[in-house]
């Protein structure tokens, strides 16, 4: 092997999983037939990117606490129209009502919304939501079922316009941190899509964030809503509208954590001399739409703190690989470079005998 595939190894071993790089820590099948000042650039060039791989994993670390402060920041106002609807609901929970976002269909089309990263280097978490949508699909395949796809994020984008079979409605794109024009953008597209019959039912693949090391993709099913505003997975299990969570990005014993809180709303009814100068269900018929934006908006930071702890873990890992790769080159050079001076030495020592004999 010449030097320059040697060097092509070494990068890619930089970047390897941590099976890889526990087998490359062992140093037992590291081969080298390099020079001297080849290997020394080589230990040179694993150190820079350990540097780079170690700033990434910090950058990513600091971005994870902005989505953390997005999703604080707009805890009132989801508490608050929470709150609305549930007091709603309570006043008009005898009435027969129909609202455009509840109301049931046969089931013959499916749109199925799909959140990806806009970038790559953060392991399998694209991937495990591309593949999460894909068996989604295959069922509604044998069920007879018609879907389209929009897709939301580059990674994602780039994967369905490789795949002509894949009717894909709409491919969008964020910049950033989420925000309420994002998932308003969405959410317009899913209710015109709703509204006019075009599909449904609308789902929502994306990866919910469990911890800096987990996140588990997940379909839930946006529309039809229950009049109480309820996101239900795909399987009909609805998340209870008065409860939330909010994760912490901590450090304990100088490593990053993260502490997940579950919060309950305590609902206050509305006072009973309260007059509303619209029928309940106009108002309730408002708000849906505005509480369905909401959750978008959640999901989306969801999926970004996914994305950006899934990178952290794949930069960590990196780095590891990185460090133990300059060790095990590190070692060959010092037996490389003691092999050399010893065989310099026992020439000198073997000239200075010839010319004394």
């Amino acid at each position: 092997m010449s030097c320059s595939h040697l060097s092509t190894a070494w990068s890619s071993s930089a970047l390897a999983s941590t099976s890889t790089r526990r087998r490359a820590s062992t140093g037992s099948s590291l081969v080298v037939r390099c020079s001297l000042r080849d290997l020394r650039n080589r230990i040179d060039s694993v150190r820079n990117t350990q540097k780079i791989t170690e700033a990434m994993k910090l950058v990513a670390a600091a971005k994870v606490r902005r989505a953390q402060e997005a999703v604080v920041s707009s805890r009132p106002f989801s508490e608050a129209l929470v709150e609305v609807l549930y007091n709603m609901n309570q006043e008009i929970q005898s009435e027969d009502i129909d609202l455009p976002l509840t109301r049931q269909r046969a089931v013959k089309r499916v749109a199925i919304v799909v959140l990806t990263g806009e970038r790559g280097l953060c392991g399998a978490f694209n991937n495990n939501v591309l593949k999460k949508a894909e068996a989604r699909m295959e069922d509604l395949r044998q069920l007879g079922v018609e879907y389209k796809v929009i897709s939301v994020g580059k990674k994602g984008n780039a994967y369905f316009q490789r795949r002509d079979y894949i009717p894909t409605e709409r491919f969008l794109e964020l910049a950033g941190i989420p925000t309420v024009k994002d998932s308003q953008a969405i959410c317009d597209l899913i209710y015109s899509l709703f509204v006019a019959e075009e599909v449904d039912k609308v789902e929502l693949v994306y990866s919910k964030f469990v911890n800096l090391v987990r996140s588990d993709p997940i379909i839930q099913t946006l529309l039809p809503m229950s009049p109480k505003g309820e996101i239900c997975d795909v399987n009909g299990i609805c998340v209870d509208a008065t409860e939330d969570e909010l994760f912490k990005l901590t450090t304990k014993e100088g490593k990053l954590t993260v502490e997940r809180e579950k919060i309950k709303i305590e609902m206050q009814p509305f006072s009973p001399v309260v007059q509303f100068e619209q029928d309940p269900v106009q108002i309730l018929d408002a708000l849906l739409p505005l509480y369905l934006n909401s959750q978008i908006l959640r999901a989306l930071q969801e999926s970004l703190a996914s994305e950006l702890a899934a990178r952290m873990s794949a930069m960590s890992s990196a780095t590891d690989n990185a460090i133990d790769l300059r060790k095990n080159l590190s070692m060959v050079y010092n037996r490389r470079r003691q092999a050399k001076i010893t065989g310099e030495i026992l020439e000198i020592v073997a000239g200075a005998d010839a010319l004394s004999g």
